[in-house]
């Protein structure tokens, strides 16, 4: 490993365990994606060591244009959920374990099968649970959103986190994942309201771009691993309170903020 990814990957870990933010690493150096992945893998690597956790899945990023205008990029991006990391609906959180979070309302599909990049859609229906889910990104980066380069959010674990899960249902045709309509309240205040279609045009298509990534890298999903779907409406920063996010399908899903 060169000598600008340790320094790098030092970095990044540095800020998460001490709880410092850091400035972006794009004033200092120039990740491509490629490199940018390597160093999310190796600081994975490390947190699961010093943390004594696991991987526990994936979240896709930047699932619609808009998102994807942030770090000017014409595709999604990935980040890895690991297993200290997942919350349930319910949960309280602390503002002091996190940096300057953000609320995505999401699916989260829970795999029952291994899945390979052969897998056609009936295939992958057959494979997976869907529960409702809030993904909660977060950086390590210095007033980060949305002010980050793809090199930026990529190698910082793409703003991964907290992940809440709900409770799992069987999942709905190929075609009723486009219709799933979704209602955002903050302290039963509704503060939008987004659809599945604005996910990849069908929130499915999230986790085939997922799958076709992870294999281009020598990776595939696994059994028991979640993959957080890709937001229904545009980031919201989070505020002290309770958050609850309403879906059509599969369900409800509220997690509460505190100082």
């Amino acid at each position: 490993m060169t000598q600008y990814k340790k320094e790098i990957i030092n970095t990044l870990f540095k800020a998460q365990q001490n709880h410092e933010p850091v400035e972006f690493i794009s004033k200092t150096y120039e990740v491509e994606e490629p490199v940018a992945y390597h160093i999310q893998d190796e600081l994975i690597s490390e947190l699961k060591k010093a943390n004594n956790s696991e991987v526990a899945g994936y979240k896709v990023s930047m699932t619609s244009d808009e998102t994807q205008a942030y770090a000017d990029t014409d595709e999604p991006a990935y980040g890895t959920i690991l297993s200290d990391k997942v919350v349930e609906s319910g949960d309280t959180v602390s503002f002091s374990q996190l940096f300057a979070p953000l609320i995505e309302p999401e699916l989260v599909f829970i795999l029952t099968e291994d899945l390979t990049v052969d897998a056609s859609d009936e295939e992958i229906l057959k494979s997976i649970k869907v529960a409702p889910g809030i993904e909660i990104p977060d950086a390590r980066y210095i007033d980060w959103f949305p002010n980050f380069t793809l090199g930026d959010l990529i190698s910082d674990n793409t703003a991964s986190g907290l992940v809440a899960v709900g409770e799992a249902a069987d999942p709905v045709s190929y075609k009723d994942f486009e219709k799933i309509t979704l209602k955002l309240s903050h302290n039963d205040e509704e503060i939008a309201t987004g659809v599945s279609s604005d996910v990849l045009d069908n929130p499915i298509e999230s986790l085939k771009w997922l799958i076709r990534k992870l294999d281009t890298q020598g990776k595939q999903l696994h059994k028991g691993e979640i993959v957080s779907s890709g937001t229904f409406v545009p980031p919201v920063p989070a505020k002290e309170g309770t958050y609850k996010a309403e879906y059509s399908y599969p369900g409800a899903i509220q997690v509460t903020f505190k100082p």
